[in-house]
Formats: structure tokens, C-alpha cells, sequence
């Protein structure tokens, strides 16, 4: 496809003797000409934006369409701005598909310009590149519908039925549904729309998932007897605060199957989550399944990519990115049930009025119960330790130097934190 999108520009280009750019209504590069000349102003801030990123910033996007380029049926002149980084005229030919706009075709205007009789011509190369535009966004809709259906499809034959259509839809062979792939969560995504899969190297298919991974608040502390209280966000130093359920109404999770070269090399997923970030929200982080083969663990691949999310978002060591395989204890942690009851010994430390003694608990078992380490980590006297330890003891009934309930704190802090 990308193939018939450079040939259909270098075609533009070699009628209108310059050197066109092809861009999606979202002003993200597709193809672009080959640009063989002298003069410097040819290559103004915009167009080398343009290409270098594969984007153009959304000032300039505002700038453009303020000419009505997204209305537009006919070839629309732009004069230079040079304070916008536009240092020459330009010709805009829209693309357009059953009368909608799908993308730009740009040139740099010259003078004498082009005829009244090859713009004509170009718009009718133009109009061959919104069929395929048209074409390329169906398949998409297709891929992203059958994508969704597997990641939420109950296990069994639904399962195996969406699975089987979604390898149909892919195609086989290694670069379809039989090659190496890793899948990516990122979480929360600002929108229930999914980017197209052109806009991401290396994408077979994306979709967006209700809920999955996606919450951003504390949710109310389940407790063993049905009740609940609703937590005030974290506690000081970064301490958890809360546990409950799986997701907040209205969030949702974007969900990408990345196609890898080898199963050894998880780095273009890695990368593709990176960039996705700079589309979501802030509080956003992303998390990388293992590499698998084919299609058949997709399901598999889906948990360990939202568990990483989530358990990026709960320890932010991890970084706002992460692979399932480095999560440690969180690979056990993420696969409980989200509606899981707090233990209620526990529940005494998460009422909201003890947030040392929680940060302190925490980071005594991150440092494996090593007093030293923790009064460094925490920069109090050791004396301040032990008095907070005990009282953590007399709240709980929990003994620390007891191997146990060291572990059942320990657990209950971390999951608190999903």
C-alpha cells in the first residue's frame, strides 16, 4: 500500500514538475517526492518539519486549514508566511473520497506555475489516492473491530472463533498473522478512538478497550465484611492508598499488536509505546507483553501487556514504560481478581491517617526488613523506625519478624497500589 502511495505522488510530481508531499487529514506524512535542486528556499522549516517528523506541529495544521482546505474540491493557493516558517507559496490539492476530505497533496508553487490543464490532471491522480485512503481506513475499521473482539471475547470457542478472524483478516506468513508480535497497553487512552495503523510503524492492528488497565483514581478499599471506604489518593512519599476494582467508567485502554523481525528483539514495540505515549494523557503509562508467535497467545499477550501498564503506573520505577518480563512481583500481583477484599488486618493503615506508617512499612520491605537501609532510605533516626514499626504491629496484629506476615503486608501494599 505504501508502494501505490509513492507511485501515485511521484506521478503528481512529474506532472506539475515539483516535488509533492502526501499527508492524512491528521497532517501525518505518507509519501513525499524526491527533492533534486539547488535552491535552498525549496526546503522552508514547515516541509522539513514535515518530513523529518513525519508531522506537521497543529499550528501550522490551524494555519492551513484556515485557508479552507478542508472544504475545499479544488486545487487551493496558499501564499508564504515566513513568520509561520512558510517561506514559499504553496498549491494544496485536497483528497478527497465520496466528499470527504482524507488527506493533502502539497507542492511549492513556482512561477509560471502549473496550467490550469495539469492541476486538472493532478487532482485526478488525487482522486486515485482517496480511493486507496478510502480502502486503507475500511480495512483498519475491519482490523481494529476483529483486534477488539479477540482481546474481549470470553474464553473458549468465541475466543477461538475471533482469533480465526482476525488471522484472516491479517493474512498469513510472517508479516501476517503468523509471525513474531508483542503486544502494547497504553493506559489511560484519552479517546475510544484508535489511531490508524499507518500512523504507527509496525502496527497489524489497534483498537481501544473499555475499562481495561485504564483506571486513574483511587477506587474505594474493599473490606472482608461488604463495606467500603473511598480512599484519599496516595499517602505521603507515594505510599499506596487504596485497592479495588479493575477500571473507572468512561477510561479506556489503547491496545496495539506490534509485528516484530525476531522474537528476541522487543525494541520496535518498545518504541511504538514510547511515541503513543506523547498522544495520551499525562498520567498515562504503557506497558510491553513478551514477543510471541503467531496468534495463538494473544489473549495471554493482552494480560501481560495491561498488568505492565498497571504496574507501571503503581511503581513508577518501572518508568512510564515497561515490559511484562521486568515487573516482578507484579506479574503475580496484576493477575488477581481487581474486586479482590483487603485483607483485614490490614485495613487499620489504610483508613487515611497513617500515611508514615505506611510509606515506613513499604520501604522496610522493599529493603528486606534492613533497618539501616530503610532509616537511610527514609532519613530518619532508627530510633524513628522502630517506634513507627511497632506501631504498625499494634495496628495490624502482625508480627515482622515473623516471615508470613511480613509477606502478607508486603503483598497488601503493593496490590493497594493497583
Amino acid at each position: 500500500m505504501k508502494g501505490d502511495y509513492q507511485e501515485l505522488v511521484d506521478e503528481i510530481s512529474a506532472l506539475l514538475a515539483a516535488p509533492a508531499t502526501l499527508e492524512n487529514r491528521d497532517f501525518e506524512l505518507i509519501a513525499f517526492g524526491a527533492h533534486d535542486s539547488d535552491d535552498d528556499d525549496a526546503m522552508d522549516p514547515v516541509r522539513t518539519r514535515s518530513i523529518l517528523t513525519r508531522k506537521s506541529s497543529p499550528a501550522v495544521r490551524a494555519w492551513f486549514e484556515g485557508f479552507g482546505i478542508t472544504r475545499a474540491t479544488a486545487p487551493v493557493r496558499i501564499p508564504a508566511a515566513p513568520d509561520a516558517g512558510v517561506f514559499r507559496d504553496r498549491i494544496c490539492l485536497p483528497v478527497r473520497h465520496r466528499g470527504i476530505a482524507l488527506g493533502y497533496v502539497w507542492l511549492l508553487d513556482t512561477t509560471p506555475g502549473p496550467t490550469d490543464a495539469q492541476l486538472v490532471a493532478a487532482m485526478e491522480v488525487a482522486e486515485r489516492i482517496g480511493g486507496l485512503l478510502a480502502d486503507e481506513e475500511r480495512a483498519g475499521t475491519d482490523l481494529s473491530r476483529e483486534f477488539r473482539a479477540v482481546l474481549t471475547a470470553d474464553r473458549g470457542w468465541q475466543y477461538d472463533m475471533a482469533v480465526a478472524a482476525l488471522r484472516t483478516a491479517l493474512g498469513g506468513g510472517e508479516r501476517g498473522a503468523d509471525g513474531p508480535h508483542a503486544v502494547v497497553c497504553v493506559a489511560p487512552w484519552p479517546s475510544g478512538d484508535a489511531p490508524p495503523v499507518r500512523a504507527l510503524p509496525g502496527a497489524a492492528a489497534l483498537c481501544t478497550v473499555p475499562g481495561a488497565a485504564a483506571r486513574v483514581e483511587a477506587p474505594a478499599v474493599r473490606t472482608s465484611r461488604g463495606g467500603s471506604s473511598r480512599a484519599a489518593g496516595r499517602a505521603a512519599g507515594g505510599a499506596p492508598a487504596a485497592t479495588g476494582g479493575r477500571g473507572t467508567a468512561g477510561t479506556h485502554a489503547l491496545a496495539v499488536l506490534l509485528r516484530l523481525r525476531t522474537l528476541d528483539t522487543p525494541a520496535p514495540a518498545i518504541a511504538a509505546a514510547e511515541r503513543l505515549l506523547a498522544s495520551a494523557t499525562s498520567a498515562a503509562t504503557a506497558g510491553v507483553s513478551s514477543p510471541h508467535q503467531g496468534l495463538a497467545d494473544l489473549g495471554a499477550a493482552w494480560r501481560q501487556a495491561s498488568s505492565a501498564a498497571r504496574a507501571a503506573r503503581a511503581a513508577p520505577r518501572f518508568g512510564p514504560v515497561t515490559q511484562w518480563a521486568d515487573i516482578g512481583a507484579y506479574r503475580i500481583l496484576t493477575a488477581l481478581p481487581g474486586d479482590l477484599p483487603q485483607d483485614p488486618a490490614v485495613l487499620p493503615l489504610f483508613d487515611g491517617s497513617h500515611p508514615d506508617l505506611v510509606h515506613t512499612a513499604e520501604t522496610y520491605l522493599d529493603c528486606g526488613g534492613q533497618a539501616s537501609r530503610t532509616a537511610s532510605a527514609l532519613g530518619i533516626h532508627r530510633q524513628t523506625l522502630y517506634y513507627r514499626l511497632s506501631r504498625v504491629e499494634q495496628l495490624t496484629g502482625l508480627d515482622l519478624a515473623d516471615g508470613e506476615d511480613r509477606l502478607l503486608l508486603h503483598m497488601a501494599l503493593k496490590t493497594a497500589r493497583l
